[in-house]
């Protein structure tokens, strides 16, 4: 197929790239001072002896602030949803395939509860927003958002608004109308939801600070940001979002003032170049959109899009297809191609058959003719020129290719294949399983657990992914529904420690676990929370230690206590010794 070859192609050579991957080893010189880690600011070094003169130098000197620069700035709300970006974000955020995502709201625009979906445009026409606070107004289950917009002006903005963004439909909004909604479709319908809600609100206001300082005249920099005022944000604020936030905002950048010294705690650190990673359905979709370019940039990527291979309406049906052909497969959240694929992309020589760029630029000439602006006979007659010339070019190849039509995955693992695919089909058997609580709704399946249908019956029978800090095989989950208990299954974690024992339902369908021969884990930090929760604050001794992004922290930090070790400094304790959650566990002590 003309989008397939070269959406194959995308995953081929990316798999190659990986595989063909040598890492190339780098240093970098790195140092801590009150509690902030600051990176050398020339980047990193090729050659260890570079960066080792500079770390010997730096050691024996105090640190110095030069410069503290402070710039405030706005971020914008995320644009609305076209199709291909709530692909994205659904995969991301929920596991969703690309052709779960169009089912799901396809259905919900069948519903009336959401505009069409089949569109690759993030704007709203100009005629729409006179219907604004009509449609902010009937979202009565998103009120405490809605209220606050419509007691004011509803902002009007060019990054929502604009008619030359815009041709037959608009991105998808809410319609206002409320529905029945089942598990997955709620998912979906909340996510497109907020977006609408957050472009009326008011731009986010940030700080962002620049700070560089010295040791023995070499120079450090470190960054960080501050949340002014939230604006859109609120839009997307959860409980454990906030709390989240709020411990992250404590490890931002202490108040350094020009000049200050004192002394710190320079490491040099060897590391090795990553290779790219494995496409997921996200970052393929993506792909798809602008041709196999890599583009970050929302404003970049809307003028990408005329040149993306596929429509956002047959992309989810393409992947679909190369996975049906056996082309390629999923293993968890990543797309691989299989030997099938790999030799089927292998033996094609003429690179035009598969490249995205071509294909792309073939899309946005079809898209032109479609708007008067290119010629259909000149299209035409170049297609029938070049198509000349590939069959006289194959027709010349005598060299005899064979393709493998083996399901062999295009890892090297390749034994790993059939239980894979069983593991596909067998992820059904749930979904659609009777609610053993209630007995009559059927069990859907969410971002972390399956639920009843009839939950907003007040069935709130659920079934998370992972029990006691174990992820459940599809087959025990099959077995608990049947039977009403797992086997004997290992790798629980309790306050004790790893045990093993069965899962079981009580009377009220709640999950019990029945440990036998309970296997204690001395000084091992609750692979459940992984944020050290039996460790004590060795500064207030009040708190208790939690994890954030780049730092331990205390619990008690909304009461003043400012105790922060950073994934560095541990680093640096570790003195080269692995760090196994024995030794974390051991430094967080010390």
């Amino acid at each position: 197929g003309r989008v397939q070859t070269p959406t194959l192609a995308m995953l081929v050579n990316r798999y190659k790239e990986i595989n063909n991957f040598t890492p190339q080893p780098y240093w970098e010189l790195q140092t801590t001072y009150r509690n902030t880690l600051f990176n050398f600011e020339e980047g990193r070094f090729l050659k260890k002896e570079d960066g080792q003169f500079l770390a010997d130098k730096v050691t024996d000197s105090d640190f110095e602030i030069i410069s503290v620069t402070k710039k405030k700035g706005k971020e914008y709300a995320p644009k609305l949803f076209d199709l291909t970006g709530l692909q994205v974000y659904s995969n991301n955020k929920f596991g969703f395939s690309a052709d779960e995502t169009l089912k799901i709201v396809q259905k919900l625009y069948e519903m009336k509860v959401v505009t069409y979906p089949r569109v690759d445009t993030t704007f709203l026409p100009n005629d729409v927003f006179p219907k604004i606070p009509g449609i902010l107004s009937k979202l009565s289950n998103y009120s405490e958002l809605t209220q606050p917009l419509l007691k004011q002006k509803i902002k009007k903005s060019k990054r929502v608004f604009d008619d030359k963004k815009v041709t037959d439909h608009h991105a998808i909004i809410p319609t206002g109308i409320q529905g029945n909604l089942q598990y997955n479709q709620q998912q979906i319908f909340d996510i497109i939801t907020r977006r609408f809600i957050a472009v009326f609100y008011p731009d986010s206001e940030v700080s962002n600070t620049a700070v560089i300082g010295k040791a023995a005249e070499v120079p450090f920099k470190t960054t960080g940001k501050e949340i002014l005022t939230k604006g859109w944000r609120v839009a997307f604020e959860t409980e454990e979002s906030k709390i989240k936030k709020e411990l992250n905002e404590q490890l931002t950048l202490p108040a350094f003032v020009k000049g200050e010294k004192g002394s710190h705690e320079p490491s040099f650190l060897e590391k090795e170049t990553k290779p790219p990673r494995n496409y997921t359905e996200a970052s393929l979709l993506r792909s798809m959109e602008t041709a196999g370019k890599q583009v970050d940039d929302d404003e970049m990527r809307e003028l990408m899009k005329e040149n993306g291979i596929g429509r956002p309406s047959t992309r989810a049906s393409i992947i679909e297809t190369l996975f049906r052909r056996k082309y390629i497969e999923r293993k968890k959240k990543l797309v691989l191609p299989t030997q099938t694929g790999i030799d089927l992309i292998n033996i094609i020589d003429n690179e035009l058959l598969k490249s995205a760029e071509l294909t792309g630029r073939w899309e946005k000439r079809l898209k032109e003719i479609e708007r008067g602006e290119f010629n259909a006979g000149n299209f035409i007659n170049n297609m029938k020129k070049m198509v000349d010339e590939l069959v006289y070019e194959v027709r010349s190849n005598t060299s005899a290719k064979r393709i493998s039509a083996v399901n062999s995955n295009a890892t090297k693992n390749s034994s790993k294949t059939a239980p894979k695919k069983a593991t596909r089909t067998q992820k059904k058997q749930v979904i659609g399983k009777t609610c053993p609580k209630c007995k009559k709704g059927t069990l859907l399946k969410g971002s972390t657990a399956y639920g009843c249908s009839e939950f907003k019956n007040n069935c709130n029978f659920k079934i998370f992914f992972k029990i006691f800090g174990k992820k459940i095989s599809e087959n025990q989950l099959i077995r608990l529904l049947e039977k009403g208990a797992t086997t004997n299954l290992k790798g629980f974690t309790t306050s004790s420690g790893k045990v093993e024992g069965v899962i079981r339902f009580d009377k009220d369908f709640i999950l019990k676990l029945e440990q036998k021969a309970p296997i204690v884990v001395a000084k091992k930090i609750d692979k459940e929370v992984d944020n050290s929760r039996k460790i004590s604050c060795p500064k207030c001794s009040q708190g208790l230690i939690l994890k954030g992004k780049t730092a331990y922290g205390c619990s008690n930090y909304k009461k003043g206590c400012d105790f922060v070790f950073t994934f560095d400094e541990i680093k640096k304790k570790a003195n080269g010794k692995p760090l196994t959650k024995e030794l974390v566990f051991q430094i967080l002590h010390q």
